[in-house]
Protein backbone atom coordinates (compact mmCIF):
# COMPACT_ATOMS: atom_id res chain seq x y z
CA UNK A 1 0.00 0.00 0.00
CA UNK A 2 1.38 3.66 -0.70
CA UNK A 3 1.10 6.59 1.90
CA UNK A 4 -1.67 7.83 0.56
CA UNK A 5 -3.73 4.40 1.08
CA UNK A 6 -2.92 4.21 4.04
CA UNK A 7 -3.63 6.99 5.42
CA UNK A 8 -6.58 7.27 3.93
CA UNK A 9 -7.14 3.78 5.53
CA UNK A 10 -6.37 5.74 8.90
CA UNK A 11 -8.48 7.91 9.15
CA UNK A 12 -11.32 6.43 7.55
CA UNK A 13 -11.34 4.18 9.68
CA UNK A 14 -12.22 6.24 12.83
CA UNK A 15 -14.65 8.13 10.28
CA UNK A 16 -16.42 4.65 10.01
CA UNK A 17 -16.39 4.09 14.05
CA UNK A 18 -17.47 7.42 14.01
CA UNK A 19 -20.73 6.25 11.77
CA UNK A 20 -20.97 2.74 13.57
CA UNK A 21 -21.45 4.49 17.19
CA UNK A 22 -23.81 7.09 15.66
CA UNK A 23 -25.77 4.14 13.90
CA UNK A 24 -25.75 2.29 17.16
CA UNK A 25 -27.22 5.63 18.47
CA UNK A 26 -29.81 5.86 16.32
CA UNK A 27 -30.84 2.21 16.97
CA UNK A 28 -31.56 3.24 20.67
CA UNK A 29 -28.44 2.58 22.55
CA UNK A 30 -27.85 5.72 23.73
CA UNK A 31 -24.12 6.77 24.70
CA UNK A 32 -23.02 7.59 27.92
CA UNK A 33 -20.40 9.51 29.34
CA UNK A 34 -17.31 8.08 28.44
CA UNK A 35 -18.58 7.00 25.00
CA UNK A 36 -18.57 10.48 24.36
CA UNK A 37 -15.25 11.12 25.10
CA UNK A 38 -13.94 8.29 22.87
CA UNK A 39 -15.37 10.19 19.79
CA UNK A 40 -13.83 13.23 20.16
CA UNK A 41 -10.10 11.71 19.21
CA UNK A 42 -12.01 10.41 16.55
CA UNK A 43 -13.31 13.23 15.28
CA UNK A 44 -9.67 14.41 15.64
CA UNK A 45 -8.19 11.79 13.76
CA UNK A 46 -10.58 12.50 10.86
CA UNK A 47 -9.56 16.47 11.24
CA UNK A 48 -5.76 15.17 10.67
CA UNK A 49 -6.22 13.06 7.92
CA UNK A 50 -7.93 15.35 5.71
CA UNK A 51 -5.33 18.23 6.99
CA UNK A 52 -2.42 15.41 5.85
CA UNK A 53 -3.97 14.47 2.41
CA UNK A 54 -3.59 17.72 1.00
CA UNK A 55 -0.12 19.19 3.55
CA UNK A 56 1.70 15.97 4.08
CA UNK A 57 3.83 16.02 7.06
CA UNK A 58 5.22 13.29 9.82
CA UNK A 59 4.01 15.32 12.45
CA UNK A 60 0.44 14.80 11.26
CA UNK A 61 0.58 11.59 10.76
CA UNK A 62 2.08 10.78 14.26
CA UNK A 63 -0.80 13.17 15.66
CA UNK A 64 -3.21 10.80 14.28
CA UNK A 65 -1.19 7.84 15.79
CA UNK A 66 -1.68 9.92 19.34
CA UNK A 67 -5.43 10.49 18.37
CA UNK A 68 -6.30 6.61 17.46
CA UNK A 69 -4.12 5.32 20.66
CA UNK A 70 -5.65 8.02 22.64
CA UNK A 71 -9.52 6.79 22.10
CA UNK A 72 -8.10 3.59 22.27
CA UNK A 73 -7.04 3.25 25.69
CA UNK A 74 -10.18 5.23 26.43
CA UNK A 75 -12.37 2.53 25.10
CA UNK A 76 -9.62 -0.01 27.26
CA UNK A 77 -10.30 1.49 29.93
CA UNK A 78 -14.66 2.20 29.70
CA UNK A 79 -14.57 -2.06 28.91
CA UNK A 80 -12.62 -2.59 31.94
CA UNK A 81 -15.20 -0.01 34.15
CA UNK A 82 -17.83 -2.18 32.40
CA UNK A 83 -16.23 -5.37 33.15
CA UNK A 84 -15.64 -4.45 36.94
CA UNK A 85 -12.08 -4.69 37.40
CA UNK A 86 -11.84 -1.00 38.18
CA UNK A 87 -13.62 2.19 39.00
CA UNK A 88 -15.10 4.66 36.52
CA UNK A 89 -16.26 8.19 37.00
CA UNK A 90 -18.85 8.78 39.86
CA UNK A 91 -20.81 11.13 37.68
CA UNK A 92 -21.36 8.09 35.51
CA UNK A 93 -21.21 4.66 36.94
CA UNK A 94 -23.72 2.59 39.34
CA UNK A 95 -22.97 4.32 42.73
CA UNK A 96 -22.56 7.73 40.59
CA UNK A 97 -24.27 11.39 41.21
CA UNK A 98 -27.24 12.44 38.87
CA UNK A 99 -25.87 15.52 38.24
CA UNK A 100 -27.24 17.47 35.62
CA UNK A 101 -30.93 17.14 35.83
CA UNK A 102 -33.49 18.64 37.98
CA UNK A 103 -35.91 17.95 40.53
CA UNK A 104 -38.53 17.55 37.93
CA UNK A 105 -36.24 14.96 35.60
CA UNK A 106 -35.41 13.31 38.17
CA UNK A 107 -39.18 12.99 39.49
CA UNK A 108 -40.50 12.43 35.86
CA UNK A 109 -40.77 8.69 34.29
CA UNK A 110 -39.09 10.13 31.32
CA UNK A 111 -35.63 10.74 33.30
CA UNK A 112 -34.77 6.93 33.49
CA UNK A 113 -34.32 6.31 29.88
CA UNK A 114 -32.06 9.05 29.35
CA UNK A 115 -29.87 7.61 32.20
CA UNK A 116 -26.88 5.51 30.80
CA UNK A 117 -24.17 4.49 33.35
CA UNK A 118 -20.91 3.73 32.06
CA UNK A 119 -20.53 0.65 33.89
CA UNK A 120 -23.40 -1.00 32.25
CA UNK A 121 -22.90 -3.25 29.09
CA UNK A 122 -25.41 -1.97 26.35
CA UNK A 123 -24.39 -4.21 23.17
CA UNK A 124 -21.84 -6.76 22.97
CA UNK A 125 -20.42 -9.11 20.25
CA UNK A 126 -18.01 -12.04 21.65
CA UNK A 127 -18.03 -10.92 24.68
CA UNK A 128 -16.30 -7.65 23.84
CA UNK A 129 -18.39 -4.90 24.24
CA UNK A 130 -18.83 -1.73 22.05
CA UNK A 131 -15.68 0.41 24.29
CA UNK A 132 -14.00 -2.78 23.77
CA UNK A 133 -14.27 -3.35 20.12
CA UNK A 134 -13.84 0.51 19.97
CA UNK A 135 -9.87 -0.13 22.39
CA UNK A 136 -9.27 -2.83 19.82
CA UNK A 137 -9.80 -1.24 16.60
CA UNK A 138 -8.39 1.63 17.29
CA UNK A 139 -5.09 0.39 18.44
CA UNK A 140 -4.89 -1.24 15.07
CA UNK A 141 -5.67 2.64 13.33
CA UNK A 142 -2.49 3.67 15.85
CA UNK A 143 -0.84 1.35 14.02
CA UNK A 144 -1.57 2.18 10.58
CA UNK A 145 -0.89 6.18 11.41
CA UNK A 146 2.61 4.99 12.78
CA UNK A 147 3.06 2.97 9.89
CA UNK A 148 1.90 5.44 7.36
CA UNK A 149 4.26 7.94 8.96
CA UNK A 150 7.37 5.79 8.57
CA UNK A 151 6.57 5.50 4.77
CA UNK A 152 6.97 9.44 4.79
CA UNK A 153 10.31 8.98 6.03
Amino acid sequence: MTKTQTLITAFMGSAALLVGAWTFQALGYPPCKMCYWQRYPHMIAVAIGLIALFVPARVLYILGAIAAAVTSGIGFFHAGVEKKFWDGPSSCTGGGQLDGLTGAELLSTDAAGRLVMCDEVSWQFLSISMAGWNGIISAVLAIIWLITARKAV
